[in-house]
């Protein structure tokens, strides 16, 4: 059984209430590696079938290719530097989500999807996102790795508003050996609650920055510098790269383990399909959505 859980978050004490949750039955899709604009279609259309109560609330699984770059919610296209994603044939896409700047590549991704009355996702933003969290935790325990989940340290004021996620620090992170390893965000609506985040599993984390428009090389150069002292990734804790499924497998455990779930596998039904390509031709993919702002 679960205990009752206290955070301490700045000066207040959040409790997560017991964690002894009665099982319950989430759906799990494990997709392959797909474009952006499809990967965020996808995560909306099945957010419209769990509040329609067509579909089940589902912890998703999926990769990125080509590499992506996804900008959050109320974030400027006027940030990207569009000549090198041409030159480099990645992509662009802006998320539902808020947050910054990420370069989708060499990752595992994960969403969850439930309706608002899912007792997992109870409460405001950060108690749900907390409860999440132990599940996050215990997946990367299960990789190897000794993560820590605390309210992040101040850092010094950026040169310029900071176009990148991993740099920016969060209220709350989960980090290893100091630095940020996954990146989350929560958005929640009347159709119910999505939140997705990003493990990189290797390779470049500076890669992103030459895909944004800096004031000049210098605040380029150290933007890249401080990214590389702030996140790191699986490959760089553990000395050895752990494959797409193994991340997978620990996620699914991790979840099933933490939140008292049962996972059914299953794929998107044909009207989720359906959905998912109208939101991919009239908002994803579409430059009245990503070039919005």
């Amino acid at each position: 059984m679960y205990e009752v859980k206290w955070y301490k978050i700045g000066l207040r004490f959040i409790r997560l209430g017991n964690m002894d949750y009665h099982k319950t039955t989430w759906r799990v899709i494990e997709h392959s590696p797909s474009k952006g604009a499809w990967n965020m279609a996808v995560d909306e259309a099945i957010l419209e079938s769990v509040y329609a109560g067509d579909s089940p609330a589902t912890l998703r699984l999926y990769a990125w290719h080509p590499a992506c770059l996804s900008l959050g919610h109320a974030q400027p296209y006027s940030e990207v530097n569009t000549e090198v994603l041409t030159e480099k044939g990645w992509d662009v896409v802006r998320r539902p989500t808020g947050g910054r700047a990420i370069l989708h590549v060499d990752e595992l991704t994960y969403s969850v999807i439930t309706p608002e009355t899912e007792p997992r996702m109870s409460g405001g933003v950060m108690q749900s996102y907390l409860r999440l969290s132990e599940a996050l935790l215990e997946s990367l325990k299960m990789m190897g790795l000794t993560p820590q989940a605390s309210k992040s340290k101040s850092h010094s004021k950026p040169e310029m508003p900071n176009p990148v996620c991993f740099e920016v620090p969060s209220y709350y992170e989960i980090t290893v050996n100091g630095k940020k390893l996954i990146g989350s965000a929560q958005a929640r609506r009347k159709e119910g609650i999505l939140q997705h985040g990003t493990l990189p599993l290797t390779g470049d984390l500076t890669r992103i920055i030459s895909a944004l428009r800096f004031k000049d090389t210098g605040i380029q150069a150290r933007a890249s510098q401080r990214l590389l002292d702030r996140a790191t990734t699986v490959e760089r804790e553990l000395d050895h790269t752990p494959t797409w499924k193994q991340a997978s497998h620990a996620f699914q455990e991790s979840f099933k383990n933490v939140l008292n779930l049962d996972l059914a596998p299953g794929k998107l039904t044909g009207k989720e399909k359906e959905r998912a390509q109208e939101l991919l031709k009239e908002k994803y993919a579409h430059p009245s959505w990503t070039e919005r702002i």
